[in-house]
């Protein structure tokens, strides 16, 4: 019996190890960081889209695919925030005159942004 093996019709590769082919299976992922929006996601296509975890699980693309997501996500978050607060006349000197006013006002629009950001990019993120 040949050490490795070719199978034409996938084009997957085997070794022979005590007498059976074993696949040799090596991740082409790599291993970026996955923040809060990317585990999120993750969890969103564990739970509603099983398939494509699995598929990008199994074909080793899935931390470079939550990574993206990740990125993304995060990057609309911060412009959301800044939008938001210049939008709503949150500025420094309402910081510098009334914290509390301006914490709880910033809170609102950090809500508002997550919530955006995860219908949007966490719940929509299917391609």
């Amino acid at each position: 019996m040949k050490k490795n093996y070719t199978d034409e019709k996938t084009g997957m590769d085997y070794t022979l190890v005590g007498g059976v082919y074993l696949p040799n299976l090596v991740s082409t992922d790599t291993n970026n960081p996955i923040g809060i929006w990317g585990q999120r996601h993750k969890e969103y296509l564990k739970e509603n889209h099983k398939l494509m975890y699995y598929n990008l699980l199994t074909q080793g693309k899935l931390n470079s695919y939550l990574h993206d997501v990740d990125v993304r996500a995060k990057d609309m978050y911060d412009t959301l925030i800044k939008q938001l607060a210049e939008n709503e006349g949150i500025t420094e000197q309402l910081k510098a005159e009334n914290q509390m006013l301006w914490v709880q006002r910033m809170n609102n629009i950090a809500n508002q942004a997550r919530e955006i950001v995860f219908n949007e990019i966490i719940c929509n993120s299917s391609n």
